[in-house]
């Protein structure tokens, strides 16, 4: 291997296992936070009301033409009504994040289909990470096909949900439809594992696997050997592991098992970031507290001092919300992504402070700043006056953005935008607004396939032009 190969084959990310629910993660108290683990498939129900909505909002949206511009704002009245009613089933019905969680939602072909793609495209808009089309019957293949091409998505954002083993057939036909998914999806049990192992051992295809194990189909004691086998076959490279309506327990130690730890009492490093990748502090992680973060979707973690789980905050009352884990490329390490809370305060440390190395700075330091100044700012504080004159800071905000819109060296271009964004800070803080939150909505639009045109406008121009008149 060349020097860049081996850097590439070290730093191979490790294959996990998530949940697949066949029914809904808010069914029960236990599956609530699994999606912690950072990825989850839904199948929604075909009785649910609210998603039965979504698909007639969609099929609605497809039967209009885009021949006059009055049919496409209709066009566009629709589909923006189908997405916000996907990210509320999502987010509000089902309680997942889709800002931080890769969430694969399983469609009908005939749905896809019948709408014309514009199904599979709402779900994307509104944070799903991928559309999940199930192959089922002798016309199964061909219908999902036909559902992934009326929907016109990039391949890598497609799963194909084989619900049949495997059998001889299978390496052909996933060489013909390799070319138009990201991943294949395939049921595993103990019969199908070795054929199986030696399938994505010699795999040479572009499309990833997804191996999908049920504890119907698997004795519970034989789970997490099986995950981790499957795992040291597959690694980030070729695929993933879905478990079906798991416990936080068994995915928990399926989780752990696909890990490693060369400490002598088996502990994981554990580094504790923010939803905008601050390190809050240094931890550590065990298999029983990766299982009691999920149960309770909160930061616990092992304490060494007291040789057992620390939930945060349980005295202090600096509790934490978990959003997310993540394993290094390692498999030695991992990351907690949190929201920290606190009634009082908001802080990890012992010493009151957000973080475990002192005060923050930059764009955070000045967030606390902001905050402070809102509940309790000095005499002759200029943020107090912006805070109570919203026109003052309605009219910074365009003139600060007008400056930093005209050319400039470097450093004037820093100026302006460390000037935008104070102004910007002020008017999010005063809104209750956080640097998390934009974080979020970075995160989720990144997710969407439909892009706008992106012209100015001219109404919002002329709004600016006057209030930079009258200056």
């Amino acid at each position: 291997l060349t020097s860049q190969q081996q850097v590439l084959k070290t730093t191979t990310m490790v294959c996990l296992p998530y949940p697949t629910f066949l029914k809904s993660p808010t069914s029960s108290p236990d599956a609530l936070s699994l999606s912690a683990v950072g990825r989850a498939r839904i199948h929604p129900q075909a009785d649910d009301k609210s998603y039965q909505q979504i698909v007639s909002k969609c099929i609605q949206q497809s039967q209009v033409p885009e021949d006059t511009k009055e049919n496409k704002q209709t066009r566009k009245k629709y589909m923006k009504q189908g997405v916000q009613l996907a990210s509320d089933f999502l987010s509000l019905q089902l309680n997942l994040d889709v800002s931080i969680v890769d969430v694969e939602i399983v469609l009908s072909a005939t749905d896809m289909v019948e709408s014309d793609g514009c199904l599979a495209c709402c779900f994307l808009d509104a944070g799903c990470q991928y559309i999940v089309v199930q192959v089922q019957g002798e016309e199964g293949l061909t219908r999902a096909l036909e559902a992934i091409e009326v929907s016109r998505l990039p391949r890598e954002r497609i799963v194909l949900d084989y619900q049949l083993p495997p059998d001889q057939e299978f390496v052909q036909q996933v060489t013909d439809v390799s070319s138009q998914v990201g991943t294949i999806c395939v049921k595993m049990s103990d019969g199908s594992c070795t054929d199986l192992l030696q399938k994505i051992a010699t795999w040479e295809q572009k499309t990833k696997l997804a191996a999908e194990i049920s504890n119907d189909t698997v004795q519970s004691t034989k789970l997490n050997e099986l995950v981790s086998r499957v795992s040291k076959a597959m690694g980030e490279d070729k695929g993933s592991i879905a478990l079906v309506d798991p416990t936080a327990e068994q995915l928990g130690l399926a989780f752990a098992a696909c890990m490693k730890t060369d400490r002598n009492d088996g502990l994981y490093t554990t580094v504790v970031c923010t939803r905008s990748n601050e390190a809050l502090g240094l931890v550590y992680s065990s298999k029983e507290s990766i299982v009691a973060a999920l149960q309770c979707g909160r930061g616990v973690y092992y304490s060494r001092s007291r040789n057992g789980l620390w939930r945060k905050g349980d005295t202090s009352g600096h509790y934490q919300t978990l959003h997310r884990i993540d394993v290094d490329c390692d498999g030695d390490a991992l990351r907690f992504t949190v929201t920290q809370n606190g009634d009082d305060i908001k802080a990890f440390c012992h010493l009151n402070t957000l973080t475990c190395w002192g005060e923050p700075r930059g764009i955070r330091h000045l967030e606390g700043t902001l905050q402070q100044r809102l509940v309790n700012a000095p005499a002759g504080s200029y943020t107090k006056r912006l805070f109570e004159d919203e026109t003052l800071l309605r009219d910074k905000l365009v003139e600060e953005a007008q400056e930093l819109s005209e050319p400039g060296s470097k450093q004037d271009v820093a100026g302006e935008l460390a000037d935008v964004l104070y102004f910007a800070m002020v008017r999010a803080t005063k809104a209750g607004v956080s640097i998390d939150d934009a974080v979020m909505e970075l995160d989720r639009r990144a997710k969407k396939v439909t892009r706008r045109q992106g012209d100015s406008k001219a109404f919002r121009i002329k709004a600016g032009e006057e209030i930079l008149g009258k200056k």
